[in-house]
């Protein structure tokens, strides 16, 4: 039967298991239901057609360019020449389709993942179901921190509060009733209405609803489509090679323009001028920049997937290298976050309750674990909850679901200045109510009224239980007349029945984790409500350095903001914080110049996770507002995720400054062995067809073989990279400008030589061409090490790359010794010992820097250049640990 009291002038019934299950419809039905209604989500624009990529693809400008230089060769009377451009265009357009597949399927698979889910009754069982196949006539679970999934009805709650704000701009919650005959039509706003909408958030509160509209029917769904028109801000790194983009393409323009009017005015004609600017344009323009951005960002969140870890915003990828602190919640990240009830402290007795050797010890056990059963939710969730139902039927306590009788007057939830859970029941016996309540012992001795002697007995028993490690709670019970019942439970007198110390093992995987931390010169600091004791034991399990103690959720408030960011220096424990006191610990650590990544699961902790340079909220157990405020979320509610997707995001910044690095230096020989024969009155040397060639070179060299390049084995042993300083700085561009310049003399030189020499002018073509290429290949692979303290040292293979370079050679050989091949690149057969030299020095000029260091690496015996710590537990402070890459 329903359960009710009188509050505010309308009804609240509270509703058990049984009756719920009625309410919920069957499996069956819920997919009939989505057939008929369709998806709860706003209609989606449609994908891109093949038509409409195609035609992105013409108007990129490498491709724009190729159309320009195939009408050149139209008008010079080359069809055939031109009908090679044209079908290269073709090529283009395939490879741009694959990317472009490759790009969308990783940001579908994030999306799927990314979309939120909805807890609703079906088959009589609360079942989390993707929030897109909640349908009509499903039974919501209303949860406080939960956006409400669709349009609905209130069946059942227990104080019910709903910020409608974003639909009616109101700011203060409204409360909810139970639905009944006569109401009106539903809209949003109002108190008191038994209506909840789409898109709106419990912030107090539980209930249950039945779903009447989903979809575009909502009230969101009306006026929610002009949301999708929202675009998301650039991230740093994007704005970063959008301003190179912009940089370079401007420089590339001015030059072109230069090298057409230069040959014009030099030569006379005015076509062939323009085909050489045109093939110049193509040698600058970096098209391929955003191109290896999108792909290494999208697909990187996409494998970040799998170390368990959801990517909301691309932007935290970037912070993920240059994090200095990870402020871990303890339970559930560190740990296991599966309780177990170790040890009881009741008047009598001590210890394990299933092996207490008195009877009045066993009954006091009992009592204490009824009691703790009666502040617990009917429906255990919460793994403190689980702990307490787990153990009753060992000391052969009923569980609430067999107790059919009693009836639930009103809960009294956890807050931040009630630390414990109160619930109010129908008294067994007597006419009055019991009300029991279990949480933090110092709230509940305070129910309780101890003083003096008697609370200073308990505390001690409160820190003997700390020492070991046992997260632990105070349970009580208390009386009250009905039919009224306080509005505060602190209106009532408690008794204190004992305190219950649970368990919740260490992850086993936690303690390498920290460690791979330490040795990346990320600090570790754990955040936790226990006690100070309880979380120093959990912290010396897990690694952490415990010589400075803990700061306390008191300190945190009463401390000076100057004296709180000197003791935050030196700690690695934050016990008895309360989710408000997060966000005072993230400011203080940013204002020491730390990067820094905070975790959080309730509605309390979006503060703090969106002040957070990177939020990390929970996927298990958080909560819709903390989920939306976090830029990551972890899938399994796993610290050692962490410090995988901090790998990761390693990986995915330094494969970006290595394809930037080969794009700089190989542009630069092709830029110059277009530009210089036409300054010194030369033949060309490359002609379009030989920028395609390149091109099919450079672009899955970016986007398929730096993209998939494995991390670098001693990424987790430097530290975190200076986030003021620019992906692609002034060190990086000097280093692949050396390494072009080289390039370009060696190829040069050799067209030069050959020349001058008397060789045909194709056979000098093919010879410098083939340098170029050689080097382009040599230049990949001298990138894989860029970063790394040892040449080659401990590098997993890249298969795609390796089967790249297969490929790139067998094209070479078929366009110098393939006649009707050779014709299309205007080469001649070159002699062998002539190539020879050519492949030579190919590799020579391009990996004269990667040789140096090999054998600087040998003749060091192998010495790491990694910078070193005496101290790894104890990393120096972010201003001093700043990344720099070996030479």
């Amino acid at each position: 039967m329903e359960a009710e009291h009188l509050r505010g002038g309308w009804r609240q019934p509270v509703v058990l298991p049984s009756e719920v299950a009625r309410w919920g419809i069957s499996s069956a039905q819920a997919k009939t239901n989505l057939e008929k209604a369709g998806f709860n989500e706003l209609p989606q624009r449609g994908a891109r057609n093949l038509a409409a990529i195609a035609r992105e693809v013409v108007t990129e400008p490498m491709v724009s360019l190729l159309l320009v230089a195939g009408l050149i060769y139209v008008f010079l009377g080359e069809p055939h020449d031109a009908a090679i451009l044209i079908a290269s265009v073709l090529v283009i357009i395939l490879i741009t389709l694959y990317q472009n597949g490759k790009t969308e399927r990783a940001l579908e698979a994030l999306r799927t993942l990314a979309d939120p889910w909805a807890l609703v009754v079906r088959d009589g069982q609360q079942r989390r179901v993707p929030r897109r196949e909640v349908v009509p006539e499903d039974l919501m679970v209303m949860v406080e921190g939960d956006r409400i999934p669709a349009d609905g009805v209130v069946r059942a709650s227990i104080d019910l509060q709903v910020d409608e704000s974003l639909l009616t701009g109101e700011s203060v919650p409204v409360r909810k009733r139970v639905a009944s005959t006569g109401d009106q039509t539903p809209r949003p706003g109002g108190e008191g209405t038994p209506y909840v909408f789409a898109g709106t958030l419990v912030v107090r509160g539980t209930g249950y609803a039945q779903v009447q509209r989903t979809g575009s029917s909502t009230e969101f769904g009306r006026i929610g489509s002009s949301l999708q028109a929202v675009e998301s801000r650039a991230t740093h790194l994007e704005a970063e090679s959008a301003r190179v983009v912009r940089w370079m393409a401007v420089v590339a323009l001015s030059v072109c323009l230069g090298v057409v009017l230069l040959y014009g005015l030099l030569h006379g004609s005015w076509v062939t001028g323009l085909l050489a600017g045109v093939t110049l344009a193509m040698a600058l323009i970096p098209e391929e920049i955003p191109l290896i951005l999108t792909i290494c960002l999208a697909v990187g969140a996409a494998k970040i997937v799998k170390d368990g870890v959801l990517t909301r915003r691309f932007s935290a990828i970037e912070g993920l290298g240059s994090t200095t602190v990870l402020c871990v919640d303890k339970t559930g990240t560190l740990t296991l976050n599966q309780m177990v009830v170790r040890e009881v402290a009741t008047a009598s007795y001590t210890g394990d309750p299933t092996r207490s050797s008195t009877s009045s010890g066993l009954v006091e056990s009992r009592t204490l674990l009824d009691r703790a059963l009666l502040a617990s939710d009917p429906q255990p969730f919460d793994p403190m909850d689980r702990a307490f139902s787990d153990l009753a039927p060992t000391l052969s306590v009923p569980l609430l679901k067999d107790r059919p009788k009693l009836s639930l007057l009103r809960r009294y939830p956890f807050r931040s200045d009630f630390l414990a859970v109160c619930q109010a029941w129908t008294d067994p016996g007597g006419d009055g109510a019991l009300l029991t309540v279990k949480g933090a012992p110092e709230t509940v001795l305070d129910l309780c009224g101890l003083v003096g002697e008697p609370r200073t007995h308990w505390e001690r028993g409160v820190s003997r239980f700390a020492e070991q490690g046992l997260r632990v709670l105070a349970v009580a019970e208390a009386h009250a007349d009905l039919p009224e019942l306080p509005e505060d439970p602190r209106e009532l007198r408690f008794t204190l029945l004992g305190l219950a110390g649970l368990e919740d093992p260490l992850r086993k995987e936690v303690p390498e984790a920290v460690r791979s931390c330490q040795r990346a010169g990320i600090r570790v600091m754990m955040i936790t409500g226990d006690f100070p004791l309880t979380a120093l034991k959990i912290a010396a399990q897990a690694g952490l350095p415990t010589e400075a103690g803990a700061v306390t959720g008191p300190e945190i408030e009463s401390l000076p903001e100057a004296e709180l960011r000197t003791r935050l220096e030196h700690v690695s424990v934050c016990a008895r914080v309360s989710p408000e006191q997060k966000l005072s610990i993230v400011r203080a650590l940013q204002a020491s110049g730390e990067i820094v990544a905070m975790t959080g699961d309730g509605v309390n902790d979006a503060p703090a996770l969106k002040a957070a340079d990177i939020g990390v909220a929970m996927g298990k157990r958080g909560t819709d507002v903390a989920r939306e405020a976090a830029s990551m979320v972890l899938l399994e509610d796993s610290f050692p995720s962490i410090v995988g997707a901090t790998r990761a995001g390693r990986r995915i910044v330094e494969n970006l400054r290595k394809a930037f690095s080969f794009l700089v230096s190989i542009h630069v020989p092709i830029a110059g062995v277009v530009l210089l024969p036409v300054l010194m009155g030369l033949p060309l040397l490359l002609f379009p067809v030989h920028i395609v060639f390149l091109e099919f070179i450079i672009d899955p060299a970016v986007s398929v073989g730096f993209e998939g390049e494995p991390a670098d084995p001693h990424s987790m042993e430097r530290p975190p990279r200076d986030p003021r300083a620019p992906i692609f700085d002034r060190r990086l561009t000097v280093r692949a400008l050396s390494e072009g310049v080289t390039v370009l003399a060696g190829s040069l030189l050799l067209f030069f030589l050959t020349i001058h020499l008397g060789y045909p002018e194709d056979v000098a073509r093919s010879l410098s061409f083939t340098t170029l290429v050689i080097a382009a290949i040599t230049l990949m692979v001298v990138n894989r090490d860029l970063g790394s303290a040892r040449a080659g040292e401990g590098r997993p293979t890249n298969r795609a790359m390796r089967t790249m370079v297969l490929l790139v050679l067998v094209a070479l050989v078929a366009s110098l010794f393939v006649p009707p091949v050779a014709a299309i690149f205007h080469f001649g057969v070159p002699p062998l010992p002539e190539l020879g030299l050519a492949v030579l020095l190919g590799v020579a000029t391009a990996g004269w820097r990667g040789i140096s260091r090999a054998l600087t690496s040998q003749g060091a015996g192998g010495a790491s250049s990694i910078p070193s710590r005496s101290r790894p537990e104890d990393p120096p402070p972010a201003h001093q640990r700043v990344a720099t890459d070996p030479p």
